[in-house]
């Protein structure tokens, strides 16, 4: 007798159904790699809703959200003002491919708040704004070098996506395929906060650099400064070699400070400032939006004004700017920043102590709504250092605090974020279970 055709019960959550779905059409499953959690194993978490600083997964559980959409989420989700903002664009127009009053209100908040910058252009990615920014430098010096720095990232463009070569004297090389060599030639890559290779790497090459770009704290080799004495550096060798000093600030801006990184190194350099700014996340307050700028003799350069060409369908987005500048316009109430670098440092020091206390290596670091740590006795000065973190250990922490509603970035070279909606039960709570992991090592 022929048996009736029933399909198995599936023993699956429904967050593996999704994720062995998604692998069968999009690449890895996932449209951006490090939500594969190829780094740590497991299962990623497919995101239902979220709220204020929780998020839920399509199985229904509740995470206390440390990466806000990689920095964006500066006030939490779903915050009331953003909400009516981008509601009531939305009824007014998707698109129009033409330019919008609000797009000017935003570069004006932008270049009010950011002292370096005198003219901004709004692009939808960070990836965009940074080579954007960088053939931008090209065109203004009518030079073709680079230097960036190992351990930085600036977005997936070709000539970006680079690691040392062998010498100061030698090319870099690609750390993806499908970049040619050729493509990087120019770009040079020095380590982080290494004054000497930095002077040497001028004193080779100067003459025929057009930019410096940097993420002034780093949070892509989890959260790193730049020294005061090494910033300092960068700015006056740009500034004899007459090359242009670019700040990444996709991560940084509007995150840590109100006027951004910059302003943090401004208190230590009299008169510091870069020449040229990429910002994106918070000033898009999680709509994809994004912004380069500089001075304006730069800036001029720019068609249609000037030779250099940039163009983007999306550009200055009418639904997006509304995001970015109802967000803009709430982290400027009194007292903002005060209060959610302090939660933030209650996050990392209570992280810290709960560690030392079990005898764990372990050290942190925060400024504004941006931390890190690492399993570690001490901070780290540069990517080689950051390597030599003990990955297998931060692999257990990262299950054991999403095993119990804690969520933080899925790979040990990732920054977190805490946002203006994270209250002070939920830092405890997320110091109590990390104490509770750290007893049983």
């Amino acid at each position: 007798m022929a048996q009736p055709n029933i399909s198995p019960v599936s023993t699956h959550t429904r967050n593996e159904a999704l994720f062995e779905r998604a692998k069968k059409l999009i690449p890895g499953g996932v449209n951006s790699p490090v939500r594969a959690f190829k780094a740590v194993g497991g299962t990623p978490r497919f995101v239902q809703r979220a709220q204020g600083a929780y998020f839920w997964d399509a199985d229904g559980t509740r995470y206390i959200d440390y990466i806000g959409s990689w920095g964006p989420m500066i006030l939490g989700h779903g915050h009331p003002a953003v909400i009516e903002a981008v509601q009531k664009a939305m009824l007014e127009g998707f698109s129009y491919g033409a330019p919008t009053e609000r797009e000017v209100e935003l570069a004006e908040e932008i270049v009010r708040l950011v002292p370096s910058l005198e003219m901004v252009r709004l692009v939808s990615s960070g990836t965009e704004a940074a080579m954007s920014a960088i053939r931008l430098a090209r065109g203004a010096t009518g030079r073709s070098k680079i230097i960036k720095f190992e351990g930085c990232y600036h977005g997936h463009a070709d000539a970006l996506l680079v690691k040392a070569g062998s010498g100061l004297a030698t090319f870099g090389n690609p750390t993806s395929a499908g970049v040619p060599p050729e493509v990087v030639q120019h770009t040079l890559v020095v380590e982080y906060n290494h004054i000497r290779q930095l002077e040497e790497c001028f004193a080779l090459h100067g003459k025929e650099v057009a930019c410096l770009m940097i993420e002034p704290i780093c949070g892509n080799m989890n959260f790193v400064r730049a020294s005061v004495p090494f910033m300092q550096r960068c700015r006056e060798l740009c500034t004899q070699y007459g090359a242009l000093l670019i700040f990444d600030e996709v991560m940084t801006g509007f995150r840590v400070a109100l006027g951004g990184a910059q302003s943090v190194y401004a208190k230590s350099i009299p008169g510091f400032k870069p020449d040229m700014s990429v910002l994106g996340k918070v000033i898009g307050g999680g709509m994809p939006l994004a912004a380069f700028g500089g001075t304006r003799a730069v800036m001029e350069q720019l068609a249609p004004m000037g030779p250099v060409y940039q163009a983007g369908t999306l550009s200055g987005n009418p639904v997006a700017t509304a995001c970015g500048l109802a967000t803009l316009r709430e982290l400027q109430k009194p007292g903002f920043y005060d209060a959610l670098g302090a939660r933030t440092r209650s996050l990392v020091s209570g992280l810290t102590a709960a560690a030392h206390k079990a005898g764990v290596p372990f050290c942190g670091d925060s400024e504004g709504g941006m931390f890190g740590f690492f399993l570690l006795g001490q901070l780290p000065q540069n990517y080689a250092a950051v390597m030599a973190t003990n990955s297998p250990a931060f692999n257990r922490f990262f299950h054991a605090m999403l095993d119990k509603g804690v969520y933080y970035a899925p790979a040990l070279y990732e920054a977190g974020f805490v946002s203006a909606a994270h209250s002070a039960q939920d830092i405890e709570t997320s110091v109590s279970t990390a104490a509770e992991f750290f007893a049983g090592l």
